[in-house]
């Protein structure tokens, strides 16, 4: 099953400055204007390697990344660890609730999904996998941690961790809305038992698909091109992993929002909609996003497989499906888990049945965009830059985990997990020819 192994973390030292300034979100949340911001505020924050611009971008990296160890900016560690990271939050989600979610970064050997030790649940766009291919070949680095789940009922493996970081972290500090914490564990009888936790567990990819599924490849054309042998560093990639039922584990809704279908009419949806569904009229006064919200969140304690649909003005509308055996009857093939997502429902019922937008217009984002933010959902309608949004519940972790065991994937999109890991406290730097 997971084989997971130490490594000597790269990571900045006091010349480079502070921390906090010198890490940043993942790359594919970050607008260039945000770049070009953290870049002003320290020229050595990790973004020059993890989104590198310019007209050879992969090689600029390459060259800082060498540039900065020669430098004393960078330096590895002397004895291989494993690095407990710990972020605590609030959001709406968590109702102003403090979370806290707590997990240990390693390496991991990056198996084909087809093995079934690492599991995916989402699909993924090649032009992503493309771009992180040439980052790694460049750098021969792992920049930013894939973000991946595991089942442990008892819990031991948690309790191991919380165990080994009751000390004063390595790193504390906020980014404004996240307090993030690491701490390095070196010691090899606890690593090792670590690492023997796993032998029996497969992994869940909570975020990162692109990131592993790269690695999968980079390891191939590492051994293709001899730049590292079968069993090197190359087949290991740097993860966080972070027990399945933790506590402080928050999954974000992703909203649909449809734009430039031709014939698009929104009453002949909800026209379409009344075979399948129960259908709630409201009106859309100046509380509209907070009522969808807690009328959309009793829908989810209670199970049921509901959606809110907006097209302008001041209606929106609540549906929930009446029989899920609907589900069963389109898509006999699937497992129950994928038969009964919201998305899924979404998907089948409404967006391809009665819109026409199929999966490959889906893929290439033709008449479907996506938001987290309901907000944002409702105002792109209003201004007129959508033509309606659908607004939905979170997949909650037991949902990905079950269509993951069953081999399946979810529709992109599909989960948004809170907070996002921020990336450059630790890099996995591979020795390679």
């Amino acid at each position: 099953m997971a084989e997971i192994k130490p490594f000597y973390g790269l990571r900045f030292t006091e010349k480079a400055g502070a921390i906090e300034a010198l890490t940043c979100p993942p790359y594919d949340i970050i607008s260039e204007a945000q770049r070009l911001a953290y870049l002003q505020e320290n020229p050595c924050n990790v973004i020059r390697l993890e989104l590198p611009k310019g007209e050879n971008p992969y090689e600029e990296a390459g060259k800082t990344l060498k540039d900065w160890e020669e430098q004393g900016i960078l330096r590895q560690d002397t004895q291989p660890a494993i690095y407990v990271y710990e972020e605590e939050f609030r959001s709406a989600v968590t109702e102003g609730e403090v979370k806290k979610v707590k997990g240990l970064i390693c390496r991991v050997k990056a198996e084909p999904f087809a093995k079934g030790v690492v599991l995916p649940h989402e699909e993924t766009l090649s032009k992503a996998k493309e771009d992180r291919l040439n980052l790694m070949k460049a750098t021969g680095c792992n920049f930013s941690q894939i973000y991946s789940l595991y089942m442990d009922e008892e819990h031991v493996t948690r309790e191991r961790i919380d165990n080994l970081s009751k000390d004063t972290p390595r790193y504390e500090f906020s980014d404004g809305l996240v307090t993030h914490r690491l701490w390095i564990i070196n010691d090899p009888v606890a690593i090792q038992a670590i690492c023997e936790d796993f032998a029996d567990r497969k992994l869940y990819i909570a975020d990162g698909h692109h990131r592993y599924e790269t690695a999968v490849n980079f390891s191939r054309y590492c051994h293709e091109t001899g730049r590292c042998p079968e069993g090197g560093d190359a087949d290991y990639v740097m993860m966080m992993l972070v027990d399945m039922e933790h506590e402080g584990l928050v999954v974000f809704p992703t909203h649909r929002l449809v734009r430039n279908l031709e014939g698009f009419d929104a009453q002949a949806v909800l026209a379409g909609c009344k075979e399948h569904f129960e259908i709630e009229e409201f009106e859309g006064d100046a509380q509209m996003e907070e009522n969808m919200k807690s009328r959309l969140k009793a829908q989810y304690d209670e199970g049921k497989k509901a959606f809110a649909f907006y097209a302008g003005g001041n209606r929106w509308y609540l549906l929930a499906l009446r029989d899920l055996s609907v589900m069963e009857k389109l898509l006999p093939e699937k497992s129950a888990a994928s038969q009964g997502l919201d998305v899924t429902v979404l998907h089948q019922l409404v967006l391809e049945k009665l819109m026409g937008i199929d999966r490959e217009n889906m893929a290439n984002q033709v008449n479907l965009t996506y938001t987290r933010s309901m907000e944002e959902a409702l105002e792109s309608v209003q201004k007129g830059e959508s033509q309606c949004a659908f607004l939905l519940n979170p997949t909650r972790v037991t949902e990905i985990r079950d269509v993951a065991a069953a081999g399946e994937k979810m529709p992109q999109k599909s989960t948004y997990f809170y907070p996002k890991l921020i990336t450059g406290l630790v890099m996995n730097q591979m020795e390679l020819d």
